[in-house]
């Protein structure tokens, strides 16, 4: 069955993370998406490793698991747009595309007549979304974005991690580049809504994404909780700012997540827990409450669920109706029932390695369901493909642009 996006094809000119994640949710939708890559070195996440894909004898492929984790179903032209015939490929196939997604520094492809004013003489229709740290415009415009700086200068830092005063407290980034694929996911949102928008209208627009301004919005209730009342949050750990009890708690084997979301949850579990006074207790009895006094409650949860293991917990808060779970390694989470039921990691065969796993994408569509039919492609892998299919490319002419390095092949 077609994808959803199967009329679409995308011009993608993004590296890294951000604009990666955003087109490959394109192409699990069905879209065709170009990868335009500079031949001999690629995207620069294929060297960010190890570890490196494995083919069956144990030999490394040269695709690193960062680069196969963004760039599934996606066809790769290797193509120097520094040269003018580079420039002028792009711009036919700008020509030929439904959306473009660039990350370049703000001005970097206006020196190559890629940028939105030039395309969009070429391509009234087209949808052309730029990803930049700090958006098109501002004091910090200039500025290269890199997701770790901006989980800090976002606020993400100052909610993340133990109290100061804590061991091991101070400011903590989050394991994975959030910031990233948050601007990614809203970069999927935006074009998705600019296509609506041109099935009306028969118009093209430029969509500016910064990462500093996705990583302010996703703070949520987080800044929402500085803008009602002026006070800063602070870092908490584990716990939560606006509800009691919502942590990890440590058992008599290890630790567990429990998140308790109202007060008849939180009956419940003093029930099971051996402690029922306590939902009696004033100062524990509402959420409000509880707040309120964290402090004096906390240590007396924490010795209550230092009494049974964690499995043992988890089975009973669950057959109680306490929300409630463990906290798994990765090995965990693929071997975990619902994760296998629900299909999250698939094989694909691979040129190179004979197969690669993945990770499926979690949008499920009754009517046009996702599909993967392609691995992370090889580095120009497509590049024969898309000039002489799509663009009509004269067999000589190919010939003499990959002699000259304009374009590269994998081969």
């Amino acid at each position: 069955m077609p994808g959803a996006l199967s009329h679409i094809r995308v011009l993608d000119l993004s590296r890294v993370l951000a604009g990666p994640w955003c087109t490959q949710n394109l192409a699990d939708l069905g879209a065709e998406v170009v990868k335009v890559e500079k031949p001999g070195s690629g995207d620069d996440t294929r060297a960010w490793g190890p570890p490196y894909l494995r083919d069956a004898a144990g030999k490394d492929t040269g695709e690193s698991a960062y680069y196969l984790s963004c760039n599934r179903g996606k066809k790769s032209l290797a193509l120097d747009i520094s040269q003018p015939d580079g420039q002028r490929i792009v711009r036919e196939l700008a020509r030929h595309s439904d959306i473009l997604v660039e990350n370049y520094k703000v001005g970097g492809l206006a020196r190559y007549g890629l940028d939105w004013d030039s395309l969009r003489e070429i391509n009234p229709r087209l949808i052309y979304c730029s990803i930049t740290g700090f958006g098109q415009d501002g004091p910090y415009a200039a500025r290269p974005g890199y997701d770790f700086i901006v989980q800090g200068m976002g606020g993400l830092m100052s909610v993340t991690g133990e109290r100061d005063e804590a061991p091991g407290g101070g400011p903590q980034k989050v394991g994975v580049a959030v910031a990233d694929l948050f601007t990614g996911m809203y970069a999927t949102v935006a074009v998705l809504a600019a296509l609506t928008f041109r099935e009306r209208t028969g118009q093209g627009q430029h969509i500016d994404l910064a990462l500093l301004d996705a990583q302010v919005a996703m703070l949520a209730n987080q800044n929402m909780n500085f803008l009602t009342t002026g006070e800063a949050p602070e870092r908490r750990g584990n716990a939560h700012p606006n509800i009691v009890p919502y942590q990890t708690f440590p058992t008599a084997d290890g630790h567990i997540i429990l998140a308790v979301g109202n007060d008849a949850q939180f009956r419940r579990f003093c029930t099971l827990a051996g402690c029922a006074d306590l939902a009696d207790d004033a100062r524990f009895a509402s959420n409000r409450a509880r707040v309120a006094h964290r402090e004096l409650l906390i240590p007396l949860l924490e010795q209550a669920m230092r009494q049974r293991s964690t499995h043992a917990w988890v089975a009973a808060l669950e057959a109680a109706g306490v929300p409630c779970g463990p906290i798994n390694r990765l090995g965990e989470v693929f071997a975990d029932p619902q994760v296998q039921h629900r299909g999250m990691r698939f094989d694909l065969p691979h040129p190179s390695a004979g197969k690669v796993s993945l990770v499926a994408n979690p949008i499920r569509l009754s009517a046009s369901p996702v599909a993967y039919a392609e691995p992370p492609p090889m580095l120009g892998q497509h590049s024969e493909e898309i000039l002489r299919g799509l663009l009509g490319m004269p067999e000589e002419e190919f010939v003499r642009l990959r002699d000259d390095k304009v374009i590269g092949t994998c081969s």
